[in-house]
């Protein structure tokens, strides 16, 4: 595995890797021990679309590591795609300069389209509304710290579901360990049909369940408080997906859990960022997971850089 580019490409053996080895980044993190194998190393961040979380984490996870950072400039105007060059052009430059390349862009295929081309290692940072696997790697880190296991935990997946990257990928991960899941969306923003039919035949071997649940009702809480999930993770409904805009508003508001519907052992998850799909109260309880999440995306994504490095230079000799 040299490449993260779709949770689909993954196998099991390389995640329960890069989890265990995420454990030992985290006391790197906290210079509990020392980590130079990556000293001097040069990631090259080529983002596409606007981030903070996954743009700075990776930043810094590199740094960690004693690598060092060159950032692609994010304003188009700054670069020689805006006099025309074409992708291809541009990620065989970087990718002579650099030694492992980030990619986010909002074009679905981008990422794979550079591994392709590139000589050395690539990572989806997101592509469109296709993947985020880095981001499900870190959920399912979260997820396994917080509650000891993923195997037989119920988890429920609730919002947009049908754009929202970072669950297609979390789909994935989960049902790999065995976890039920249960996707709660309106029926227009559900999980696409191909992705379910394709983890379902990926793991067919697997022995846990997806239910899809459609939220006729718009009432969320109760569908969570009925649920008596272990785990409740959240994404935004996306304004900018709904061409008629009363249907947003109608809806927008359906989707926000309050402290009262989550049980005492649940607890709440969301890639960030949030606009209000998350009660205020619940930030300070030990529910909330969402802060731990992105906290961890350095550690894990320490670990994938230092995993696939490995793996690259072990198969180049």
């Amino acid at each position: 595995m040299h490449n993260l580019i779709s949770m689909q490409d993954v196998k099991k053996e390389d995640v329960a890797e890069i989890l265990h080895r995420a454990e030992f980044m985290k006391n790197v993190c906290n210079f509990k021990v020392k980590y130079d194998k990556r000293r001097d190393i040069v990631l090259g961040n080529l983002f596409f679309e606007p981030s903070t979380r996954t743009r700075m984490s990776f930043e810094i996870a590199m740094l960690r590591l004693n690598g060092k950072v060159s950032n692609f400039a994010e304003k188009l105007s700054l670069t020689s795609l805006e006099k025309g060059e074409n992708l291809t052009d541009t990620i065989r430059t970087i990718d002579s300069y650099c030694d492992i390349l980030v990619i986010r862009s909002p074009k679905a295929g981008t990422a794979r389209h550079a591994s392709e081309i590139a000589e050395h290692p690539v990572i989806n940072a997101g592509d469109g509304s296709n993947q985020h696997p880095t981001q499900a790697l870190l959920d399912m880190y979260t997820i396994k710290k917080l509650k000891k296991k993923i195997s037989g935990l119920n988890i429920a997946l609730i919002g947009d579901l049908k754009f929202g990257r970072t669950v297609h990928s979390l789909l994935y991960g989960l049902a790999m360990f065995n976890a039920n899941i249960s996707l709660i969306s309106p029926e227009d923003l559900r999980m696409p049909s191909f992705i379910i039919d394709n983890v379902k035949d990926i793991n067919k071997n697997e022995t846990g369940h997806i239910k899809e649940i459609y939220d006729k009702d718009k009432d969320v809480n109760k569908m969570t408080k009925e649920g008596k999930f272990d785990v409740i993770y959240l994404t935004r409904i996306q304004k900018e997906r709904f061409a008629d805009i009363e249907e947003y508003e109608d809806i927008k508001d359906a989707y926000k859990i309050t402290k009262d519907a989550i049980s005492d052992n649940t607890i709440v998850m969301h890639p960030l960022p949030r606009i209000d799909e998350i009660d205020r109260e619940i930030d300070n309880t030990k529910n909330a997971a969402y802060f731990e999440q992105a906290k961890n995306g350095i550690p894990v994504r320490m670990a994938i850089i230092d995993y696939l490095l490995e793996n690259f230079y072990k198969d180049k000799k």
